[in-house]
């Protein structure tokens, strides 16, 4: 089943935030997923002890992954779910390559700055390296986070045309910065059980 995981090795940049939320669409589709921790500071542990009760059962959470035990738990989830998120930690190690290893998709999220930029390009490297050991491709993307759905800065506008002038592919879909996501994080539970007492309009982070 296809294993997607969400790199890059800067902090910051809304890895969990976008697992999270692509974890929530698949299972109200009716699919089952398990989202792996993989990051040391546990964010996804974390949002689920908020609010257990708002945690859907087809939605698994493993936690306190380390390097010895990533590919045992991405390989026992992939074999029983049909989908399988990892939340990687924000800095190249060891747990990071196996993932990039046994991904069927790596998402990178960034934002629209140079600085996130140059990390993202590390990432790029790490796949290029990773698929020439495991002789095979490894699909790839840049997912654009915490994005405004009006207003694009010229260093946006002039990191987005660098990358898809070097042939790197950028989602069409953004993260945009909403309060909704920030509430679910906080909050706990997911998307949909916001209301309008709690956020502005969650239906648009939704869409």
């Amino acid at each position: 089943m296809p294993v997607i995981a969400f790199a890059n090795s800067k902090g910051g940049v809304g890895k969990t935030t976008t697992a999270l939320a692509l974890a929530q669409v698949f299972v109200k589709g009716g699919a089952s997923v398990t989202l792996i921790d993989a990051d040391p500071n546990q964010p996804l542990a974390r949002w689920a002890l908020k609010d257990p009760s708002h945690v859907p059962q087809t939605l698994k959470i493993l936690p306190d992954i380390t390097e010895e035990t990533i590919i045992d738990a991405i390989d026992t989830a992939a074999a029983r779910d049909p989908f399988v998120l990892v939340d990687l930690e924000g800095s190249a190690n060891v747990a990071v390559s196996y993932s990039i290893g046994r991904a069927d998709l790596v998402l990178i999220p960034m934002r629209g700055s140079q600085l996130d930029a140059d990390q993202a390009a590390r990432v790029f490297k790490l796949i290029e390296r990773e698929a020439k050991a495991y002789r095979r491709d490894i699909p790839f993307a840049v997912v654009f986070t915490c994005t405004s759905p009006a207003l694009r800065s010229r260093d946006f506008k002039h990191i987005e045309q660098q990358l898809i002038k070097s042939g790197i592919p950028v989602l069409p879909v953004e993260m945009v910065e909403r309060a909704a996501f920030r509430a679910m994080i906080q909050l706990g539970g997911t998307l949909y059980d916001l209301t309008q007492k709690e956020v502005n309009n969650p239906q648009a982070a939704i869409d």
